[in-house]
């Protein structure tokens, strides 16, 4: 059995991770490996429930709370899809991760990095993906990008731009940080080349 491999697809709202995530799943699966795709938060039926009361509860929702939330998404989801899909050996390709939580909660709430980060590696009992593309855009042409494409938003596509700025800065400094970890690729460039680069890393992973 092939050893499993954990890749995770990070950036801001608008950057293009869902239309790559799936780019990558396809070249996986054509170059033979079994593959699961996911995301966080909603890769469960209890995380899909999760997913609704915090992206789309009307309500007022505290930024703790919010971060409690997203944890306990992630540790149902890594315990009973992620680590038994690992084990099996297949390729699991995750749109968001917990880079997410230490950028959206920990930065754009203004949490605390390393607090969320605790959190979200004990709900996940420690694991890190084996690699983190961050797909990095300009929160304002990413903005442009969501409103060409949507009429409703979600709590955290709806904050101002000074909360996305702080997002986007704070993915750049984890990318600096470990750069053993993540690749950073222009998500300005056209979907073709961004897959292209993509692969170019995971090849040798595989």
């Amino acid at each position: 059995m092939s050893e499993g491999l954990f890749i995770t697809l990070e950036g801001g709202d608008g950057s293009g991770k869902s239309t790559q995530t799936a780019l990558l799943e396809r070249w996986l699966t054509d170059a033979g490996r079994t593959v699961l795709r996911t995301r966080e938060p909603g890769g469960t039926d209890v995380g899909h429930e999760l997913r609704e009361i915090v992206l789309h509860h009307p309500g007022e929702i505290a930024p703790r709370t919010e971060a409690l939330l997203y944890a306990a998404d992630r540790a149902q989801h890594i315990a009973t899809r992620v680590r038994p899909a690992l084990a099996r050996g297949e390729v699991v390709v995750q749109d968001r991760y917990l880079d997410s939580s230490i950028a959206y909660q920990g930065a754009g709430r203004v949490l605390g990095a390393g607090e969320v980060r605790e959190l979200s590696l004990w709900a996940a009992d420690g694991l890190l993906p084996d690699l983190t593309v961050l797909l990095d855009l300009d929160e304002g042409v990413a903005r442009g990008r969501l409103d060409a494409a949507r009429t409703r938003y979600d709590r955290l596509e709806a904050e101002k731009a000074e909360f996305h700025a702080r997002v986007r800065a704070a993915y750049l400094e984890l990318a600096t940080a470990e750069p053993e970890r993540f690749i950073v690729i222009d998500a300005a460039l056209g979907v073709d080349d961004i897959a292209e680069r993509i692969r170019a890393r995971v090849e040798p992973l595989i």
